[in-house]
């Protein structure tokens, strides 16, 4: 096969999922554990474009938050001071920020409307007497609003967590073996995607996408499927896994914790996107993940770190 011909192949089997648009986008997702045959480069890429200096990222020192609306992104940034400061981003499925939106914020008894700060970004600033425990954000465009309530860490505010992201990244890097189960979408027209990872430091993976393509991949070779189809071997550059999805992070912080995990978020201006990690106290290792990005809307579980897995040719 010729370089690149495996990734069109992929293209052609998530179109035949009906995902339309959304096939590239999900191949990208792909591609930053598989960089693809021999010709392309071995080394990760960040999911999509780092952010540009319009982009609605979160100010600094900021508590963030997200969640999918529709097709685009919506972020809360809470910036604890005596004036409280809010700031919602809200990024379409092409990385653009959104302008002419109505934003609105309440706490408690205060309530503020959005200033536009560039595109896609809404900032106010309320009075804060005491620990706020709720943050109302509404956002209309067009007919359809969005009400999103977003309950504060208590107590407030959170501790800072940029060494604990830093030592998840660390450990996490340093793993041998593991498994990962993957849910993707870019919005409600695309179907969740199920894929489940087997991976094997430092060059050997395998995937198979739920109804769809998999592949395994061995150091210089690689075996692809479709389905209905046999397995076709070509060469592939070198991968070097694990490699986490976020490349940076900033206003991270620990939301809540359990007696044996911490929930953190943070921003990643590689991205760039926002990010949760539920991480494990005993080993600093990530268990699950969530990514709301630019038409990616991701959730992550690890798990069979260390285990005695083995990847061999189909």
């Amino acid at each position: 096969m010729s370089d690149g011909a495996v990734w069109l192949r992929l293209l052609a089997a998530f179109g035949a999922l009906a995902l339309g648009g959304g096939a590239a986008l999900i191949v990208a997702v792909l591609a930053h554990r598989t960089p693809g045959p021999a010709g392309a480069t071995n080394t990760p890429k960040p999911v999509v474009a780092p952010a540009k200096p319009s982009f609605p990222a979160p100010p600094p020192g900021a508590v963030v938050f997200s969640r999918p609306d529709g097709s685009d992104v919506l972020a809360l940034a809470v910036v604890p001071r005596r004036r409280l400061g809010l700031q919602a981003s809200v990024v379409d499925g092409q990385g653009a920020g959104i302008s002419g939106l109505n934003v609105s914020f309440r706490v408690g008894s205060r309530a503020a409307d959005g200033r536009p700060c560039r595109a896609g970004c809404y900032g106010a600033t309320v009075p804060s007497a005491g620990a706020p425990k709720l943050v109302e954000v509404s956002v209309s465009r067009d007919r359809k609003t969005t009400s999103w309530r977003v309950p504060l860490p208590q107590p407030w505010p959170p501790p800072d967590a940029t060494e604990l992201v830093a030592r998840t990244t660390k450990a996490f890097r340093s793993v041998k073996t593991f498994a990962v189960r993957d849910w993707l979408d870019s919005g409600p027209q695309t179907p969740t995607l199920f894929t489940r990872w087997t991976i094997v430091a430092p060059d050997r993976l395998t995937y198979q996408v739920k109804n769809g393509p998999a592949a395994v991949i061995i150091g210089n070779h690689r075996w692809d499927k479709l389905p209905g189809r046999k397995w076709e071997v070509s060469q592939q550059t070198p991968i070097h896994q694990p490699a986490p999805f976020w490349v940076s992070w900033t206003d991270a912080r620990i939301l809540d914790e359990s007696k044996s995990s911490w929930r953190v978020s943070f921003f990643d201006p590689k991205t760039p996107g926002w990010y949760e990690l539920r991480i494990d106290k005993r080993s600093l290792r990530p268990i699950e993940l969530r990514m709301h990005a630019t038409a990616h809307f991701m959730r992550e579980v690890y798990d069979s770190f260390n285990a005695p897995l083995k990847i061999t040719p189909p």
